[in-house]
């Protein structure tokens, strides 16, 4: 049959409906415009708020690919994820290269810093209307002008026995003792890789103090891990206790992000969940 056949009987059927296309055009721009939703008003549903950023901020004698366990999951539920890589030369280098990273972010985003990496976010998220949350995993948190080294005799651990410095001040953990100290929840074969790739911190860092204190006006969690023996746990609660922070305890080495990535991130979630209105 050819096309001009085809035509024929589409008009001739289109007659017997009583349908000329004139009428055809004139019922189709006043039928009402079904939306997603179902609803013949035009409308549509209301999207789901945007999941925030995820920031993640390493500490010292590590750099970003620390975080390899956790950001898998975090992109698979959804979230977008960066991560700072920082020179961990000084203080001051650590928060402006982490607050370049949280200011190029757009929408909300949540900030998390391990140990050292948790007194960076301290002052580097402060004064960012997108910043929603910030989680500290066995973290610094100093005050205002409160040197990040301030209470390290009153709540002393294991990890600064082993502290060695090298010729220009940059601090090294002693391998031999870096898997007790520092990562005794992991494999000897991961912790043997972490003592041959640790990125050295530059002592003056403990002598140093943030300008801000991004958790006095940020909401904040906390993960205290009980068996740290890198950062005291006592020194830990005592920060959570003082931001106000809600409180997560594990019974983890000071490196909980990697020997337990799931709790870490179900955390970090929390923290998420909660900024989205």
């Amino acid at each position: 049959m050819s096309k001009k056949q085809i035509n024929r009987i589409v008009i001739v059927g289109l007659s017997i409906l009583g349908i000329t296309g004139t009428s055809l055009l004139r019922a189709q721009r006043l039928s009402p415009q079904v939306g997603p939703t179902g609803f013949g008003d035009g409308t549509t549903a209301a999207k789901p708020a945007a999941k925030p950023t995820i920031v993640l901020v390493h500490g010292a004698f590590a750099d970003a690919t620390g975080w390899q366990r956790v950001i898998p999951i975090l992109e698979h539920d959804g979230y977008n994820v960066v991560a700072v890589q920082n020179p961990l030369s000084s203080f001051a280098a650590d928060v402006e290269t982490t607050k370049r990273l949280i200011d190029a972010q757009q929408g909300p985003v949540v900030v998390v810093g391990h140990s050292y990496g948790g007194a960076v976010i301290t002052e580097a998220a402060a004064d960012n209307v997108n910043v929603k949350a910030l989680v500290y995993l066995s973290a610094f948190a100093p005050d205002a002008g409160e040197p990040i080294g301030a209470f390290g005799e009153k709540y002393s651990a294991p990890l600064n026995a082993t502290l060695k410095p090298d010729a220009a001040g940059f601090l090294y953990i002693d391998r031999a003792q870096l898997q007790d100290v520092f990562a005794k929840d992991v494999s000897s074969t991961e912790a043997a890789v972490m003592a041959a790739t640790q990125k050295p911190l530059n002592r003056s860092v403990f002598t140093a103090s943030p300008s801000k204190a991004a958790w006095k006006t940020v909401p904040s969690w906390y993960v205290v891990a009980q068996e740290d023996r890198a950062v005291n746990p006592d020194l830990e609660r005592f920060y959570a206790k003082r931001m106000g922070a809600k409180t997560t305890e594990l019974k983890s080495s000071h490196v909980s992000f990697i020997s337990h990535p799931t709790e870490i991130t179900r955390l970090i979630e929390e923290a998420a969940s909660a900024t989205v209105k």
